[in-house]
C-alpha cells in the first residue's frame, strides 16, 4: 500500500514550477532492470495533459520530460505503479510484461 501523503495531488499551474531533475540523481542508475518487473507503465499520449505529476513522483527518475509530454525509460523502470496512481487523468496504465 502506498502512503496517501506520498501521493497527494498538487496543483501545478506553470511548467516552470516543475523541477528540472528526476528523483534519482544523474548517474545513479547504471544497471538495467534485470527482468524481474511484472508490469510496466504504458502512456496514452492522447490522454496525457503534461502535468508532470508522474515525473515528480517517480522514485527511480525514469520518467523524462519530452516537450510537453513524458517518456519512460523502460530499461530502468521497476514497475512500481506510482505513476499510474498519481496521474490525474488516468493516462498511464500498468500492463503485464
Amino acid at each position: 500500500m502506498i502512503c496517501p501523503k506520498l501521493i497527494e495531488k498538487r496543483k501545478i499551474e506553470k511548467l516552470s514550477e516543475v523541477p528540472q531533475g528526476g528523483s534519482a540523481p544523474a548517474g545513479t542508475l547504471v544497471e538495467k532492470n534485470a527482468g524481474w518487473r511484472n508490469k510496466r507503465p504504458v502512456l496514452s499520449e492522447e490522454k496525457c495533459i503534461g502535468c508532470f505529476q508522474c515525473y515528480l513522483y517517480c522514485p527511480d527518475g525514469v520518467i523524462r520530460k519530452a516537450d510537453k509530454k513524458i517518456s519512460i525509460d523502460y530499461d530502468f523502470c521497476k514497475g512500481c505503479g506510482i505513476c499510474q496512481k498519481i496521474c490525474p487523468v488516468s493516462a498511464i496504465r500498468m500492463e503485464d510484461e
